[in-house]
C-alpha cells in the first residue's frame, strides 16, 4: 500500500495531508463543545480527502519526463492549491467572512509570514488552532523543501554554496535528482525532519507553560517559534506578568532559523565545514550584538533623565527587549519583547520600526524556515566587498582560506548580487502595483517588507500606527498574497521554473 503511495504525484499526497490535518482542529473542537466548528472541519476533511482520493486513482500511472523539474512545479503548485483547500473549513466554521480573506488567512499562514484581517476576538480558539497548524506545517514543508527539492537544483540559497547556476543542479546530485522517485526523496527528508521539529515544538510547549504562559497561548506561540509564522492568539506574546522565562525559551528555540545546520539532514549538500565557522552564525551573532548595543548606548545621546536603581532596571529590561526582538524580526518570526517598550523609550529612536524592517531584510538562514534575502548572500556580498577592499590597497595580492571561500567571494556574490536585485525588483513591483489599489507609499512600503520578508507583524510594529488589513480593497489583498509566495519561494526559483530550458529537458 505505501509502495504505491510513492507513486503519486508530490501535489496529490500534501492534499490528502492537508485533508487528514483539518482533523486536530476538529476534535479541539469537539472537545470545546463547539460542535459547528467541529463539523466544519470534519466535513471538509471528508470531502477534501475523497476528492483527493479521486484525483490520486486518476494519476497514480502518470510518470514525470523530469522528476527534479515536476518537484519544483508541485513546490509552487501547492502554494496556489493548498491555501484554498485550507480555506474551505475556515469559512464553513466562520459564516460571516468571505471566501477570499479566508484564502488570504491561509496564504499567510502557510507562507509562514503572520499577517492577519481577522481581530483575535473574532476568532473561535480551534480556528486559532488551525491558523497555527497551517503555519507549523508550512515551516516543515519548507524545512523538507529546501533540502529535498531545492538544494539539488542549486536554489534557495545553495547557488551560493556552489557557484553553479541556478535550477541545473550541483555536482554529484543530476542523476539523483533525474532518477529518484520524487515522492519518496521528500518522504525520506520529511521522516527525518519531523521528529525533531515535533520534538522542538513539545519541548518548546512545555517550557513555555513552565514560563507562566497559559496552555493553549503556549502551544501556539511554541508552534509559531518552531515556523518562525509569528501566529498568535492575541496581540502577540504577553507583555505582562512573568514573561523572561518564556520569551527565553523562544529566544534559544530562534537560534533555528539563524542556521541550517540545527536541522538534521541539511549538511548532505554541504558537508566538511565546522559548526564554529558557520558564515551564517557569526553575522547573526555579529548583528545580535551591534543592533542592540547601538540602542543601548543611543540612551545618553538621546534620553537624559532619571539615575539610580530605577535606571539600572530599566537599563537591564531594554537590553533584553532589544536583544529578544532583534533576533525575532531577524529569523522573520516578528514577536516582539514584553520589554521592547522599554528599550524604544531608552534608545529615544522615535521610528524603531526601520530597524526591525532592516533586520527582516536580512533574514535568516538558508533551508531554514525563515525569509528575507537570507545571511549567507548577505555574507558572501560583504567578503567580496571586502576582498575589492583589498585588492585596491594591495593590487597584486592573493585571496586566501582555500577553494570554498574564493568560490563564496566569486560566483557566489555574483548570484547573490542577482537575487538582491531580483529583492529589490520585487519591493518595487510590489509597491506600485499597492500604489495602484489605491495605499499610500509608507503602508504599501511595510505590506511589502512584511509579505516578501514573511514577516507579517511588521504591520503591527514597523509604522508609527499598526496597519489594518480588514479595510484594505480585495486586489490589495490578493497583491499582498501574491508577494508572500514569492517571498516563500523566491523569485529565483519561480524563474528557473519558467525557463523554457527545462521545458525541453
Amino acid at each position: 500500500m505505501l509502495r504505491r503511495l510513492w507513486e503519486l504525484p508530490l501535489l496529490v499526497l500534501l492534499m490528502g495531508i492537508t485533508a487528514l490535518s483539518m482533523w486536530l482542529p476538529a476534535a479541539h473542537a469537539v472537545i470545546l463543545r463547539d460542535h459547528e466548528t467541529a463539523r466544519a472541519f470534519f466535513y471538509s476533511s471528508v470531502i477534501l480527502f475523497i476528492l483527493t482520493a479521486m484525483i490520486g486513482l486518476a494519476t497514480v500511472n502518470r510518470r514525470a519526463r523530469n522528476p527534479a523539474r515536476a518537484n519544483l512545479t508541485a513546490l509552487v503548485a501547492a502554494y496556489a492549491v493548498l491555501p484554498v483547500m485550507m480555506a474551505i473549513p475556515f469559512v464553513q466554521a466562520l459564516p460571516d467572512t468571505s471566501l477570499a480573506n479566508a484564502w488570504f488567512e491561509m496564504v499567510s499562514s502557510f507562507t509562514t509570514t503572520g499577517m492577519t484581517v481577522y481581530a483575535p476576538d473574532r476568532l473561535p480558539p480551534s480556528i486559532h488552532l488551525w491558523r497555527a497548524q497551517v503555519g507549523w506545517m508550512g515551516g516543515l514543508f519548507i524545512l523538507v523543501a529546501a533540502v529535498a527539492i531545492l538544494a539539488p537544483m542549486t536554489l534557495g540559497g545553495m547557488e551560493v554554496l556552489s557557484g553553479r547556476v541556478p535550477g541545473r543542479g550541483a555536482e554529484g546530485l543530476s542523476q539523483i535528482t533525474e532518477t529518484a522517485d520524487p515522492a519518496r526523496r521528500v518522504a525520506q527528508q520529511a521522516a527525518v525532519i519531523l521528529p525533531v521539529y515535533g520534538a522542538v515544538t513539545v519541548t518548546l510547549w512545555v517550557a513555555l507553560l513552565m514560563g507562566g504562559q497559559p496552555n493553549f497561548p503556549a502551544l501556539i506561540h511554541a508552534m509559531s517559534t518552531v515556523s518562525t509564522s509569528g501566529i498568535s492568539p492575541g496581540n502577540g506574546l504577553p507583555a505582562n506578568g512573568p514573561t523572561f522565562l518564556a520569551e527565553l525559551a523562544i529566544f534559544l528555540v530562534l537560534f533555528a532559523g539563524i542556521t541550517r545546520r540545527l536541522w538534521p539532514g541539511s549538511m548532505i549538500h554541504d558537508s566538511g565545514s565546522r559548526f564554529s565557522r558557520d558564515p551564517e552564525l557569526r553575522l547573526a551573532l555579529a548583528l545580535l550584538l551591534i543592533v542592540p548595543l547601538l540602542l543601548f548606548l543611543r540612551h545618553w545621546l538621546a534620553a537624559t533623565e532619571g539615575a539610580g536603581e530605577a535606571d539600572l532596571i530599566a537599563a537591564l529590561r531594554s537590553l533584553w527587549g532589544a536583544v529578544f526582538t532583534t533576533l525575532s524580526f531577524l529569523t522573520t518570526t516578528g514577536f516582539t519583547s514584553a520589554d521592547w517598550a522599554t528599550a524604544k523609550d531608552w534608545s529615544g529612536l522615535e521610528t524603531p520600526g526601520l530597524i526591525l524592517a532592516g533586520l527582516a531584510i536580512f533574514g535568516g538562514g538558508i533551508a531554514t524556515t525563515a525569509g528575507g534575502v537570507k545571511l549567507l548572500r548577505v555574507y558572501a556580498l560583504f567578503r567580496h566587498g571586502q576582498r575589492e577592499l583589498e585588492k585596491l590597497i594591495h593590487p597584486n595580492s592573493v585571496g586566501g582560506a582555500g577553494q570554498t571561500a574564493r568560490r563564496l567571494r566569486r560566483e557566489g556574490a555574483y548570484l547573490a548580487w542577482i537575487f538582491f536585485m531580483l529583492f529589490a525588483l520585487s519591493i518595487a513591483a510590489a509597491v506600485a502595483a499597492l500604489a495602484l489599489a489605491g495605499i499610500a507609499f509608507e503602508p504599501a512600503l511595510i505590506l511589502t517588507l512584511g509579505a516578501l520578508t514573511t514577516t507579517g507583524p511588521l504591520a503591527e510594529v514597523a509604522g508609527s500606527d499598526p496597519i489594518a488589513l480588514a479595510p484594505l480593497s480585495q486586489a490589495a489583498k490578493t497583491i499582498i498574497a501574491l508577494t508572500m509566495v514569492v517571498g516563500r519561494l523566491e523569485l529565483l526559483a519561480i524563474l528557473v521554473l519558467l525557463t523554457p530550458d527545462g521545458w525541453r529537458r
